[in-house]
């Protein structure tokens, strides 16, 4: 229930990367349920540098998080130098990789409902009072014609021009 204000030094690199973003704004008090929605759902990374401000209170810390819990769950294919996703040379994982992480995440009551979440609608705010709407990456692209005899229960799908399309699920 802990609330988190955006910043436009947050935003504002992001805007330059063409970074997927939820649409949070500059000092929008946001919800950690909220922002959490809007990191997996859209893969927003206003949302996600916020979760990390919040948790690290910087991207430097939060990646050594992220690359501790790789360890310890035994990803030695994988390295991060960022929280979003974004391109860099050092930041990779393999497929194996990423379904261990996978696998670990949705033993989490709460990354489980978020992953397997169609649609959700943010918590109204000064800058939207109607809340945002967030629609599942994932979701939106399925049509009900996937492989014969599988149901995907919760996914998370990534873009980038060099890695392309991505999807665990």
């Amino acid at each position: 229930n802990a609330k988190y204000t955006l910043t436009y030094e947050m935003i504002s690199p992001l805007i330059e990367q063409d970074a997927a973003r939820a649409g949070f704004e500059d000092q929008e008090t946001v919800s950690i349920t909220d922002l959490l929605y809007g990191m997996i759902l859209p893969s927003g990374a206003d949302a996600t540098i916020a979760v990390v401000q919040y948790v690290a209170g910087n991207e430097d810390t939060f990646v050594d998080m992220m690359n501790d819990k790789a360890a310890e769950l035994g990803m030695t294919h994988t390295h991060f130098t960022n929280s979003t996703g974004l391109f860099d040379e050092q930041h990779y994982s393999t497929a194996v990789d990423i379904a261990m992480l996978m696998k670990e995440v949705m033993q989490n009551t709460i990354c489980r409902k978020i992953l397997s979440t169609v649609e959700y609608t943010t918590t109204s705010t000064q800058q939207h009072p109607g809340g945002i709407l967030l629609q599942s990456t994932t979701f939106s692209r399925m049509y009900g014609t996937e492989v014969s005899g599988i149901e995907i229960i919760a996914g998370k799908t990534g873009f980038h021009d060099q890695a392309m399309q991505c999807l665990a699920s």
